[in-house]
């Protein structure tokens, strides 16, 4: 076999994709975050999502880890919960004045890691490798909505 695995664009992201994790987790930690919160915690710092069910779609993750992971940011005092008064069955939720306060550092601290990993870039290559994994991402995104679910 000519191609080597471990040289395909699928592997080298993932690798990309976990240093980043881990770059990215050790300067939230210290914070109170989670790199696996950050989705739920830009949806709700822009006004992008306030339910449980809008937060799982931006976030492109179902409904019970969502639901788990919410729990967990509530009891780490991270979010609150209110009824939402135009439907009492499903309620919004919002980041604590605490969570709201250490945001900005949070995301300095994520630009900062970003731009460590690319140094040698230029801001050209950068925007142009956001640009490729943008399009990458949408392509994985038709596939995985045109194949069947597992419980088809």
């Amino acid at each position: 076999m000519d191609e080597d695995v471990l040289s395909t664009p699928g592997h080298l992201i993932s690798l990309a994709a976990r240093g980043f994790a881990r770059l990215s987790e050790s300067r939230l930690k210290p914070l109170g975050f989670g790199v696996g919160q950050l989705p739920v915690l830009v949806a709700l710092q822009n006004g992008k999502a306030s339910t449980q069910r809008d937060l799982a779609r931006f976030a492109r993750i179902e409904q019970p880890p969502m639901a788990q992971m919410l729990a967990r940011m509530e009891r780490d005092g991270l979010i609150e919960r209110t009824r939402d008064p135009a439907d009492g069955r499903s309620s919004r939720i919002v980041l604590t004045k605490a969570a709201q306060h250490s945001m900005p550092e949070a995301i300095a601290a994520l630009f900062e890691g970003n731009k460590e990993a690319l140094t040698g870039f230029t801001d050209a290559e950068a925007e142009q490798l956001a640009d490729l994994l943008t399009r990458l991402i949408d392509n994985l995104d038709q596939i995985a909505s045109a194949e069947p679910s597992s419980g088809d």
